[in-house]
C-alpha cells in the first residue's frame, strides 16, 4: 500500500501528472486548493478522477463554491464543482508513526480537531490570528498526536516537523514545486514547477 498526500496543486496538472507517475500510489490525498490560479484546472479534475482522489477542501476551492462561475471560467465541468461541494474539512486514519489528519490550513493547537472552526481549517496560519507576526504560526503550538499533514503556506515551503505536523505546501504555482508524502515509507517527493505560473506577493516560495 502506498498512500500520497500532495501539496496546494493549483491547477497545475503537467507536475501532478509527473509527480503521480513517480510516485505510483494506491491511494491519493490532496490537502485542497486544487483548481484555482494555475495553467490547466481540466487536467487536474482529470488526474483526480483517473487517480480516484481524495480531497479535503481549501480556501480557493471554498472560493469556488460561493463564486460558481468562476469554476465555469476554468473549464471545470458541473461534476467537478458537485465534487468539491462534498469535500470534507478533514479526514483522519493510521499509519506507521501513528494516526494522521489531513486539514488545509491547520488545526487548533490546543483543543485539536474538535476545536477547530471552520474559518481556522481553511486559513489558519498563525494562532490564534494572522493579525500580527508576534502570534506564533499554529504547527509551533501544536505537539501532536496526530500527524497533521497541511498546505496553504506556500512562503515557509516545505515544513517537515515529523511527528507532530507536515506542511506540504511547496508553492507550485509560483515557480517552486509540488511536493508529495509516501505515508508508509517516510519519502518526501517533489516536482519542479515547469514556470511560474502566478506572480507571488512577499517573498519567494520557500522562504521565512
Amino acid at each position: 500500500m502506498r498512500t500520497l498526500f500532495v501539496g496546494d496543486v493549483h491547477g497545475c496538472a503537467a507536475e501532478l501528472d509527473l509527480l503521480l507517475e513517480r510516485a505510483r500510489p494506491d491511494r491519493l490525498v490532496m490537502v485542497g486548493d486544487l483548481f484555482t490560479k494555475g495553467p490547466d484546472a481540466p487536467g487536474v479534475w482529470a488526474l483526480l478522477q483517473a487517480w480516484r482522489a481524495e480531497a479535503v477542501l481549501g480556501n480557493h476551492d471554498d472560493l469556488l463554491l460561493r463564486k460558481p462561475e468562476k469554476a465555469a471560467g476554468l473549464g471545470l465541468p458541473p461534476a467537478a464543482l458537485d465534487w468539491v461541494r462534498a469535500l470534507p474539512l478533514s479526514l483522519s486514519g493510521s499509519g506507521p508513526l501513528g494516526p494522521w489528519l489531513v486539514i488545509h490550513a491547520g488545526v487548533h493547537p490546543e483543543r485539536g480537531l474538535a476545536g477547530t472552526s471552520r474559518d481556522q481549517a481553511l486559513v489558519m496560519r498563525r494562532f490564534p490570528d494572522d493579525s500580527t507576526a508576534d502570534h506564533p504560526y499554529w504547527w509551533q503550538r501544536w505537539a501532536g498526536p496526530p500527524l497533521v499533514i497541511y498546505g496553504h503556506d506556500a512562503v515557509r515551503g516545505l515544513q517537515d516537523h515529523r511527528p507532530h505536523s507536515l506542511g506540504l505546501d511547496t508553492g507550485c504555482v509560483y515557480g517552486g514545486a509540488l511536493t508529495g508524502f509516501v505515508l508508509e515509507t517516510g519519502e518526501i517527493l517533489s516536482v519542479p514547477a515547469r514556470r511560474a505560473w502566478r506572480p507571488v506577493e512577499g517573498p519567494p516560495p520557500g522562504r521565512v
